[in-house]
């Protein structure tokens, strides 16, 4: 049987090439388990890279994730660029649906995905990287009855990520690389029972593999917002999830699929906010350079009384163009 008993899932980021190889290097050939990565920053000749360099320090056998691909154990499958990388009861799946916390691959959509397909038979780990993805897909591995794993934070070179997880939850194991071959290969030889995925957690899986655009899977998660979906223009749901103790992992997801972080919402409410305002300072711009050029037009023909009055509105164009400039320039420090 070519069947894995376990699923392992890695997210890394920033950093995450050399992570990657050391955590690949740790893998023993006789693990009962498949390897699914996903790596931010990965453009198709990253990914290869990542490919080549992972070959040459595990036995384990190396491949791009391709689309209805049997899993397989003693393999290593890498998250394509731009496509999510999920994984059924055997299967792998690949996805063209909305961003997750601004990235497609998503680590939150893998690890989710084998929350719902192995649940106590997952091995989430997160690696490297900044920000907090990785922090709500280890939230849907640890509720599904899997095994958190992040790497040990002072010896990330980016601690953000695995700090997150270890902000918002208790977790299996902080450990650092070297010591991660060992763990797993341990954990693979246990046979936990299955359990199911909790409701919320299926039907965000859902969405992510169906690409489901409908109200009711969304109202089921949570509650509406005051936000809009920088993405796509439509309303937010808070989906906040308590973890452990007094803590949550605040969470918005709009009804086409786009889901973000508290942290990647401000992140990309910013970058749109910023966008607007250049896209309207140019509209401004080219009404004063037509207005001043139909000023010049008239008054060349002696029509000065028209030519005065686009001329009036050429310089009450410019004040707004010069504070529009300044708010600008003021929300780029914010």
């Amino acid at each position: 049987m070519n069947d894995p008993k376990f699923v392992i899932v890695v997210g890394a980021s920033a950093g995450g090439m050399s992570a990657l190889s050391e955590f690949a290097s740790q893998l023993q050939p006789g693990t009962d388990a498949a390897v699914f990565i996903v790596m931010h920053l990965s453009g198709t000749i990253v990914s290869n890279f990542l490919l080549t360099n992972l070959q040459t320090v595990t036995e384990l056998k190396c491949e791009i994730a391709e689309e209805g691909a049997s899993i397989k154990k003693g393999h290593i499958y890498i998250a394509p660029p731009n496509l999510h990388l999920l994984v059924k009861k055997g299967e792998v799946i690949l996805g063209s649906g909305p961003e997750e916390n601004r990235w497609r691959p998503s680590i939150d959509v893998l690890f989710r995905s084998a929350a719902v397909a192995y649940s106590t038979r997952v091995i989430g780990i997160v690696l490297t990287g900044l920000l907090d993805d990785g922090t709500t897909g280890m939230l849907a591995i640890k509720r599904s009855g899997g095994t958190c794993i992040v790497q040990d934070p002072n010896e990330a070179e980016y601690p953000d990520m695995p700090l997150s997880v270890l902000g918002n939850m208790e977790v299996n194991y902080c450990i650092p690389l070297s010591q991660m071959g060992e763990v797993i290969l341990s954990i693979t030889q246990t046979t936990p029972e299955e359990i199911a995925a909790p409701d919320d957690v299926i039907i965000e899986s859902q969405i992510a593999e169906r690409v489901v655009v409908d109200y009711d899977h969304v109202k089921k998660l949570g509650e509406k917002s005051l936000y809009a979906c920088p993405d796509c223009g439509g309303g937010l749901w808070d989906i906040t999830k308590a973890t452990d103790g007094q803590n949550k992992v605040v969470r918005y997801r709009c009804h086409i699929g786009h889901s973000y972080s508290e942290k990647d919402l401000v992140i990309k409410q910013g970058e749109v906010f910023e966008a607007t305002l250049w896209t309207a300072l140019r509209i401004m711009e080219e009404r004063r350079n037509l207005l001043k050029k139909m000023a010049d037009d008239h008054a060349k023909r002696g029509l000065s009384s028209v030519a005065k009055s686009y001329k009036d509105k050429t310089e009450a164009i410019q004040v707004h163009v010069d504070k529009l400039k300044e708010v600008l320039f003021a929300s780029q420090k914010l």
